[in-house]
């Protein structure tokens, strides 16, 4: 959640003509991670809790994407809150799908 508030807080300073692009892909990703986190935990076995936390894994991994492209663009500087964020929570996450491999 705190990945969240720092994207939209981050993408604010974003030019206007990114308001419908760049701004709102960052912006769906990063609601995308704990969505599908959230969605996953609530489903009725580890097989879907799994299946959803790969979904959080690629929206994560786009996430990542189109902060660089915002650092490319220059619309971000490389030490942004969402950045850093994005890389632990991408750790964490990445840590839970392996610990769920492992148990099946």
């Amino acid at each position: 959640m705190n990945l969240v508030e720092a994207a939209y807080r981050d993408t604010e300073t974003f030019p206007r003509t990114e308001t419908f692009g760049l701004t709102a892909q960052i912006r769906r990703a990063a609601i995308s991670i704990p969505s599908n986190l959230a969605e996953g935990s609530a489903r009725n076995s580890r097989k879907e809790l799994h299946q959803f936390v790969g979904i959080s894994c690629g929206s994560l991994a786009e996430l990542q994407t189109q902060l660089q492209i915002a650092i490319r663009l220059k619309y971000l500087q490389s030490d942004a809150q969402c950045i850093g964020l994005a890389t632990r929570v991408s750790k964490l996450v990445r840590g839970l799908r392996k610990s769920l491999r492992s148990e099946e």
